[in-house]
This record gives C-alpha cells, structure tokens and sequence, in this order.
C-alpha cells in the first residue's frame, strides 16, 4: 500500500514535475483596469477600499454610548489620516528602507510604490492629535476608535502584496508554498517560498479585527483610554515580528544586520510591543465618566 501511494509522487519527480504552484498560474495582473491613457492598480483600490471600509466601521462604532466624537467629527477625521497615511506611509519608507529618495524627485513618485505602514502609523497619529486639539477632544480615545478599523487597511493592503507578487517569504517546502517571478537571477531555478503577504493578511487583518471587535463589544474597553490602541499596537507588533521569521528580507539590506541577524521590520516592531503592552497594563488607571460627544449617555 505504501509503494502503491508512493508511486505518483516518485513519477513526478523523477520526470522534473514541480509540485509547488507557480504564482504565474495564478494569472494575476497588479493592474485592475487598464484604459491604455489610465490605469488603476489593486494596490491604489486596497487604500481605497481600506479607507471607505473603515470609515463606515467608524461610524458604526461612535453610535454607541460614550463615543468621544461625534458623526461631523468622523468625516473630517478621515481627511486628516487619508493625509497622515500618504504623507507619513511615503516618508517613513524614504527614511526606514530607501534614504536616497530625500535628496530626489523620486520621493514624489507614489505610483513607483513604496510605502511603510510605520511611517503611515506615525502619520496618521500626528494627523488625529491635531485634529483633536483643534476640536478640543480627547485624541487618546479618538485612537482607541480608529485603531479599530485599521484592520481593514491592512488585510487589503497585504492582499495588493500578494496580488502584486511583492514582498514574498523566505524558500520553503510546505505543500502552500508558491514559486513567484523574479525570486532570483536569470538561469537559476526559483524556490518555492512562503506566501508571507497572505500570512500578515490573516493576522494583521483578520484575527486583529476580531481582538478588536471583541474588546470593543463584548467588554468596557473603549471605556479605559488606550486599552483599543493599546491593544492594536501589541497585537500587530507581535503579528508583525513574528511573520519576518518567514519574510524575505528587504533587498536593499541584503548582507546587513538587519537581513543577517533581525529584519528592519522587527526592529521597528519592537517600541510597538512596548508601547502596547504599557497602554494595556495602565488604561484602567485612566478610566474616568465619559461624557459622550454622540451615541447616547455618559457611561462612568
């Protein structure tokens, strides 16, 4: 039985038969539509989608007692992070992964891609505490509530990776692993690797999402300034680090420390996971009467 079973498996190798799918096979275009004079790439919808996904989330989540801002707040706050994550998604990948684009034109070339979700992070933070002080609202829990949709960002975003077959894992052998283009010089086999983009999207998106849907409706935490943002700095950070274990290093780091011995990625992980885990541990400590700007009354 067991010669029997094995049979196959020796046939395809023995005749060269690769049994790992081929990204190629996939038929995959990073191109949505393409009117010759224009196009539209899934990486611009992912931000789109990303955006509109969670703005409508947002609003779904100030209706509920206690909410520090209120429906006329949430519409201007998403000028102020779609600003944050362009502005701040652009330079933090000119500083963290490409310093030579602060000296060109290059910088302004977003359709060349190359964004850095820290940057974005760091962006989008400024942008709300801006925006708060302007309004004279509390910009700590506006933090909680728009940690909550970012979940939705990052799984369209990780998805765009896949579909532009960017920011693959390391050679692997496991029976998902997927051989993608360009992997390595002209003339040499490609290795099957791990589809890291596809692991963040599960992890960076979905189970994210869920942490933060249950912390937001089935306890009091958007009750505890912090404890949301809290929650979602610990959970990507730790998500985050532990996928670069199967992520490709950065090319531009290739034979550095930060390809050899710890990714650039974890790196800037780390003060993520600190910050995280000190806004979870402190937020019952900042907990006081809300006095709600929308979604009905105060909630001690």
């Amino acid at each position: 039985m067991f010669l029997t079973a094995a049979l196959p498996i020796l046939a395809a190798a023995t005749a060269g038969v690769d049994p790992h799918l081929h990204f190629t096979d996939l038929h995959l275009n990073p191109v949505a539509i393409d009117l010759h004079f224009f196009q539209i790439k899934w990486y611009s919808l992912a931000y789109i989608s990303g955006i509109l996904l969670g703005w409508w989330y947002l609003l779904k989540l100030i209706a509920q007692p206690g909410s520090p801002m209120a429906r006329r707040h949430a519409d201007d706050l998403v000028f102020y992070a779609t600003l944050g994550i362009i502005l701040g998604g652009r330079l933090g990948y000119a500083i963290f992964y490409a310093p030579h684009l602060l000296t060109s034109l290059g910088l302004f070339k977003l359709w060349d891609g190359g964004m850095s979700f820290h940057g974005g992070m760091i962006g989008t933070s400024i942008g709300i505490i801006l925006f708060a002080r302007s309004q004279k609202l509390d910009w700590l829990r506006i933090h909680d509530y728009l940690a909550c949709v970012v979940p939705f960002g990052l799984f369209f975003g990780r998805i765009a990776n896949f579909v532009n077959g960017e920011l693959w894992g390391k050679p692997a052998d496991v029976p998902w692993a997927i051989v993608f283009r360009d992997t390595v010089q002209t003339g040499m086999i490609e290795p099957a690797r791990h589809p890291s983009q596809l692991y963040e999207a599960g992890l960076e998106g979905i189970a994210l999402f869920l942490v933060l849907w249950f912390a937001f409706w089935k306890t009091k935490a958007r009750y505890e300034p912090g404890k949301l943002v809290g929650l979602f700095l610990l959970g990507y950070g730790l998500a985050r680090f532990i996928v670069e274990f199967f992520r490709e290093p950065d090319s531009q780091f290739s034979g550095t420390f930060f390809a050899t011995t710890i990714h650039m990625g974890q790196v800037l992980t780390l003060p993520m996971i600190v910050g995280g885990l000190y806004l979870v541990l402190t937020a019952k400590g900042r907990r006081h009467r809300v006095e709600p700007i929308a979604g009905g009354q105060s909630v001690a």
